[in-house]
């Protein structure tokens, strides 16, 4: 699997914006373009940003409980989102 690939629960970082360097993670993805992500503090997942995907920096990291769920249909809470982007983030530190 290509690791630009737009994969949901693919942990990213944003290259372009105002968010730039921030750890997200894709909740959707809407065409070969773009894409949705959430980190659910400031881009909660009622609320996820639509970006594209020239302007992420996609990782190899795929959070496989977080696309399970949304795969079901459901949506992860924010909690869960902010909590595994803080233990990804402590695993790098």
């Amino acid at each position: 699997m290509d690791c630009s690939e737009p994969v949901i629960g693919r942990v990213v970082y944003s290259k372009a914006g105002r968010d730039k360097g921030k750890m997200l993670i894709v909740v959707g993805v809407i065409d070969e373009n773009f894409v949705l992500v959430a980190d659910g503090g400031m881009r909660p997942i009622e609320r996820p940003k639509k970006k594209r995907m020239k302007h992420l920096k996609f990782t190899d990291i795929t959070v496989d409980y977080i696309a399970e769920v949304i795969k079901k249909g459901d949506k992860p809470t924010n909690t869960e989102l902010k909590n595994t982007i803080a233990e990804l983030i402590e695993q790098i530190t």
